[in-house]
């Protein structure tokens, strides 16, 4: 009870008013406009924005009617025709035949021609290490020699420094003579040998 009694009221009433004095002065710097929260992590953080083509406006504008010559589209990729692997093998009973077989097999698998507006590509080999490739500037003539009944042909590419290319087995053989031709600015005219075997 003495202990209570050495306080006097007016010293309580400083103590409550310091108090309220410094809870209000931390109230006021904390909603200041310049305060920043201190960071322990020093680092800069970077954000990855990935693009989808949902988030890519609808709008686009329409592609130049004009494409650069740089630019490279492909006509025809593909290996030899079907048919000549399925003759081949048909006719593969016989022990006479069984060398064309086992040349369209490694056609069917292992032979690739691509034509595109620059070059022809042709991808050989069992890893595909073997390719040639070479412009429609140097190309001279382009014959074609139809297999079967007409349904695949070969295309001889004859090029400026006496070259002859042999792509064998190739189907829609004239379409792609015909394209060859009109890439290389020569006239459309093929020269075609009769019908022959597979």
């Amino acid at each position: 009870m003495a202990s209570a009694s050495l306080v006097s009221p007016a010293a309580i009433a400083i103590a409550t008013s310091a108090n309220s004095i410094i809870h209000h002065s931390l109230h006021l710097s904390s909603k200041l406009p310049f305060s920043k929260p201190i960071s322990r992590n020093n680092r800069l953080s970077s954000r990855l924005y990935v693009s989808s083509p949902t988030d890519q406006p609808a709008t686009t504008t329409p592609p130049s009617s004009s494409k650069s010559p740089k630019e490279e589209t492909i006509f025809f990729d593909g290996g030899a025709h079907y048919g000549d692997l399925l003759a081949n093998l048909l006719l593969g009973f016989t022990l006479l035949w069984l060398p064309l077989t086992l040349a369209a097999v490694s056609r069917a698998f292992f032979l690739r021609y691509r034509f595109t507006n620059l070059r022809v590509t042709v991808i050989s080999g069992l890893t595909g290490q073997d390719r040639s490739d070479f412009s429609y500037k140097v190309v001279k003539d382009v014959q074609v020699v139809p297999r079967f009944i007409g349904e695949w042909g070969d295309v001889i590419i004859t090029l400026k420094d006496g070259t002859k290319v042999d792509l064998r087995s190739v189907p829609r053989f004239r379409e792609i003579a015909k394209y060859c031709l009109s890439m290389a600015e020569k006239p459309v005219v093929l020269k075609q040998t009769g019908t022959k075997g597979f």
